[in-house]
């Protein structure tokens, strides 16, 4: 599950921390789960009117990298979260899933809900250690609330695992 992998936050200043490096990792990732036949799910996320990531601006498209195939599953979400008002829980159901992969952006926001919420409704998740980013806050940098998120989600709500060791 990629999340929010969209062209404006490659667009804002200052960009998202590593971001071109992370996007690289998450359409490795990505191009072994197509191979192994595996289901796809990308969740893209609008801002509303005037964001970066309103739907319809500028930002709003997946970024080519890990743009989405047809038959894979799209999601458009409208909060933090990726199952707040969607049908995303409904559409893993139909298609038998109940074990996550999450990768994307925002970490300690869109990535951070998304793990949680799965969680909630009984998936089994893996966390990508080193596939999501964000951006510095004027209290903590990017380094630590990657740390802090893979600490803390991997104390009960995801397996945290290096690009490297996921497996599907």
């Amino acid at each position: 599950m990629i999340v929010d992998v969209q062209q404006g936050t490659f667009a804002v200043s200052p960009p998202i921390h590593r971001g071109e490096e992370i996007v690289r990792r998450i359409a490795g990732l990505l191009a072994r789960a197509r191979a192994e036949g595996r289901p796809v799910v990308h969740v893209q996320h609008d801002g509303g009117p005037g964001d970066v990531l309103g739907k319809g601006s500028a930002g709003w498209p997946h970024h080519p990298l890990v743009a989405p195939r047809p038959g894979e599953i799209v999601v458009e979400k409208r909060h933090s979260s990726s199952f707040h008002d969607t049908d995303l829980h409904q559409r893993l159901t139909d298609a038998g899933i109940d074990r996550l992969v999450i990768a994307g952006m925002q970490t300690e926001m869109c990535v951070d809900s998304a793990c949680r919420g799965a969680v909630a409704l009984g998936y089994r998740v893996v966390l990508v250690a080193d596939g999501h980013t964000t951006w510095d806050t004027p209290v903590i940098d990017v380094e630590r609330i990657v740390a802090h998120h893979n600490r803390l989600l991997g104390q009960g709500f995801a397996d945290v695992v290096a690009a490297a060791d996921v497996t599907f």
